[in-house]
Parts: structure tokens; C-alpha cells; sequence
């Protein structure tokens, strides 16, 4: 290091060096100072290169990065992301397996006669779509509707966790068998994750039917009844 730039060193920590006009080598106490006193202060001083800290997580960056996201070959087929709709701060979430048709067009999820049907269900509840946060375990549509792939699922993983971090809900509905494995990390069949209350989170979970599923088997809708009313029960005792 040259010695103008050591003397540059010393005024940012403002130690005066007084140097004469026709300056004579520095004795060996006063280099001693000088090499000693640099290194303290090019850690001190300012640098333009220091990394910027992340900012907290906003939904803003979040459905700018969804609907930009080319993490799996879904990319490639769909009309549009599905981001996700409702109040961003709701109590409940509700959270489905993928978009379908209607969803891609719209981007909107839950939008076709399955998305009728659960506006109705959660009517049954006291709640309006607007009430709840609604979102898929998938952003993009899978072509012809077929089951999401485990990569996929993996895909937007990391996107449906920031959803929930932000919304923060007090309970979950996951609707239908996959968006129910997908969240609680299981192979178990429908029929033993219904009917009883699971955690994500320390957030509770309940699993109730797809009401793509219900439309083609009314019988069972008296057990999806039963299901929303395990989740309520659970909401209000919470």
C-alpha cells in the first residue's frame, strides 16, 4: 500500500500525520503506527460493494415472482399462473390441489361448477369467498387435468409456503385428497385424513371432499357437512 493512500486511511479514523514538506522516510516507530493503524481503518471504512439485505416478504414481489416462475414445464402449457384470491389477511385458508380449466382462463382458482359449489359450502359456514384466502397446492394448470406430478408439487412448494406465511390463518381447509397429502406430507388415503383435526404449522388443518368430487357423488356431501362443521368447531374453540 502506497503511502498516500495509508495517510487516507489514518484522517477517516482521524489520526493526524503530520508530514513535512520534503517528508524524510518515516522512523521505524512511526511506520509501526502507520502499518498498524491501516488495516483498522480499511475496516472502517466505507465500501460500495456491501450486499443489500432482503426486505420482508410483500405480496407484491411474491405474485410478480409466481406469475414470472418457469420452475417446472408447466410453464409451457399454461394460459396463466393462479396466484391465488381473497382477503390477505383472512382466519381462514383454504387451499386446493391445481387449477383446471376455468382457473387457467381466468386466473382466478375455484371459478367453474367446483368453485360454485364451494362458495356454497363456505356460505353454509357464515362465510363469503371474499371472507377467506383461497389458493392451490399448484399455480399452473396441469394439461387435461391430470394429477400434479411430485416435482411440480415441489415446484411451488417454497410460493405456497410464503402464502401462508403472510396471511398467517388461524385454520386450514385442505380441499381434496391431493392438496391434503401435499400439505400434511402423507400417502394416506382421504378416508383417514377426514374427521379428525391435523397441524401444519401449529395451524390447524381439516380435510373436506373436492366438490368436483362431491358433484359426482351426492351421497357424500352429508359427510362434507360434518367435516365443515369439525373445522368450525375447531375455529371457534381455538
Amino acid at each position: 500500500m502506497d503511502n498516500a493512500l495509508r495517510l487516507q486511511y489514518l484522517e477517516a479514523m482521524g489520526i493526524d500525520i503530520w508530514v513535512p514538506r520534503a517528508a524524510p522516510a518515516p522512523d521505524r516507530d512511526e511506520q509501526l503506527l502507520i502499518d498498524n493503524a491501516a488495516p483498522e481503518a480499511a475496516a472502517l471504512a466505507p465500501t460500495d460493494h456491501e450486499p443489500a439485505q432482503p426486505g420482508p416478504d410483500n405480496w407484491e414481489s411474491l405474485q410478480a415472482e409466481v406469475a414470472a416462475c418457469r420452475k417446472c414445464a408447466l410453464c409451457e402449457t399454461r394460459t396463466q399462473t393462479v396466484f391465488g384470491t381473497g382477503n390477505k389477511q383472512a382466519d381462514w385458508m383454504v387451499i386446493g390441489e391445481a387449477p383446471g380449466q376455468s382457473e387457467d382462463l381466468q386466473g382466478q382458482p375455484f371459478v367453474g361448477k367446483a368453485g360454485q359449489l364451494l362458495t356454497e359450502m363456505l356460505r353454509a359456514l357464515g362465510l363469503a369467498r371474499e371472507d377467506v384466502f383461497i389458493a392451490n397446492i399448484l399455480k399452473c394448470r396441469p394439461p387435461g387435468n391430470r394429477d400434479p406430478k411430485p416435482d411440480e408439487i415441489d415446484a411451488c412448494h417454497a410460493y405456497l409456503q410464503r402464502q401462508r406465511a403472510l396471511v398467517q390463518p388461524r385454520i386450514i381447509l385442505a380441499v381434496g385428497r391431493i392438496a391434503a397429502q401435499a400439505l400434511l406430507k402423507t400417502e394416506a388415503p382421504l378416508a383417514r385424513l377426514r374427521g379428525k383435526v391435523h397441524t401444519l404449522d401449529e395451524t390447524p388443518v381439516v380435510v373436506v371432499y373436492h366438490p368436483a368430487y362431491l358433484l359426482r357423488s351426492l351421497p357424500d356431501k352429508r359427510k362434507a357437512w360434518m367435516d365443515l362443521q369439525l373445522a368450525m368447531k375447531t375455529y371457534t374453540e381455538g
